[in-house]
């Protein structure tokens, strides 16, 4: 299972915030590598979803709307619309369910409980305690 680029971008975005406090668009752009055009796409995003807050002025840049041990990661891929493609087949068949089975539908279900259930257990602050690469 490979993520989109936007949420990505989006989760790495918003644990940058939450380790630094405060950053400016052009910081995040920079220090994340992401193309300053498609970072601020995602920050308006995040802005508009209520993830981070815009504050506007010379010392302006973007926050956290809220504390970081309440956002997860499947909330994120959610607003992103990550789980609209999860019926498509992943042998990529077209639409896979439980009346039209692929080959490897059974075995698969487990396996994406498993990503999901990581997804809705796992927050910002979770990334940002561990100091893991963003």
């Amino acid at each position: 299972m490979q993520l989109n680029n936007t949420s990505k971008y989006a989760i790495r975005i918003l644990s940058y915030i939450s380790n630094k406090g405060q950053c400016s668009a052009k910081e995040l752009s920079e220090k994340l590598s992401i193309p300053y055009k498609f970072l601020t796409k995602i920050t308006t995003e995040l802005v508009k979803a209520d993830f981070i807050l815009s504050i506007r002025g010379r010392e302006g840049g973007y926050k956290l709307s809220r504390e970081s041990c309440n956002i997860t990661i499947m909330e994120i891929l959610k607003h992103f619309n990550e789980f609209n493609h999860q019926k498509e087949c992943l042998l990529g068949i077209g639409m896979c369910d439980g009346k039209n089975k692929c080959g490897m539908h059974d075995q698969w279900a487990k396996p994406k409980k498993m990503i999901q259930d990581m997804f809705e257990n796992t927050t910002i602050e979770n990334l940002e305690k561990n100091s893991y690469k963003i």
